[in-house]
């Protein structure tokens, strides 16, 4: 019988105190000694945390994985193949995106939040989309510029979220105007909050602050998906 996901009631000072101590103390020996404190004060309330924003978020696609151990990241890292041999990450984040292929996964466009030591972020956008993905995109917001910027200034900028994204040495000649070279000028694209640890996060009040941000994005979200499904 699969665990019973407990309620959300909000992360506690020790989750990120956690992330500082495995910073300074990065090895299996360490981690195991402490791994209780992973799983009660990290891993649980992620887990808690998404379960309680799945129907919010299925309310905006209900194409998205919800299962918490698809959605979580590991905190294992991945040292095959890296310069960096330290075995875990020092910070923890979970994805709602639809279920695609390996090969796909990169231009569809996926809601985040990421937990670090001191700080963390929200977020929504196409994080390493394909050039072919990118040069529609931009198509498409030339397409419909002044309702993108009606809609992007009110439901993005306007609520604090920055724009992100690697952007091109050279930029790419267009005829849009001033506003949307932030927008277009980047190899991916995606918007961003990025706030210091503080009370909300110790209590069940960071959910309806999420859901209210992430449900704000819905119109982006959905024209990156569209982008990306050739809708």
């Amino acid at each position: 019988m699969a665990k019973k996901i407990s309620e959300f009631k909000g992360f506690t000072p020790q989750t990120f105190q956690f992330f500082k101590d495995l910073e300074q103390n990065n090895y299996k020996e360490w981690f195991d000694s402490h791994k209780h404190i992973y799983e009660n004060e990290i891993l649980a309330p992620l887990k808690a945390l998404v379960t309680t924003l799945s129907p919010a978020m299925h309310n905006i696609d209900p194409d998205f994985e919800f299962r918490p151990h698809k959605v979580i990241s590991r905190i294992y890292r991945d040292i095959r193949f890296s310069k960096d041999k330290t075995p875990y990450k020092t910070g923890m984040w979970f994805t709602f995106q639809i279920p695609v292929s390996r090969e796909l996964w990169t231009d569809y466009p996926g809601y985040f939040m990421e937990l670090r030591k001191d700080e963390y972020t929200i977020g929504m956008g196409l994080f390493a989309p394909k050039k072919k993905i990118m040069d529609i995109y931009r198509e498409e917001v030339a397409y419909i510029a002044e309702e993108f910027k009606q809609v992007t200034q009110e439901t993005v900028l306007n609520r604090g979220f920055e724009i992100g994204g690697e952007e091109y040495k050279r930029p790419l000649a267009n005829d849009l105007s001033e506003y949307f070279q932030p927008w277009i000028q980047r190899k991916g694209i995606w918007v961003y909050k990025t706030r210091p640890i503080n009370e909300d996060l110790y209590s069940d009040k960071i959910v309806n602050l999420i859901q209210d941000d992430f449900t704000a994005l819905e119109w982006l979200y959905t024209f990156f998906k569209n982008v990306a499904s050739g809708e």
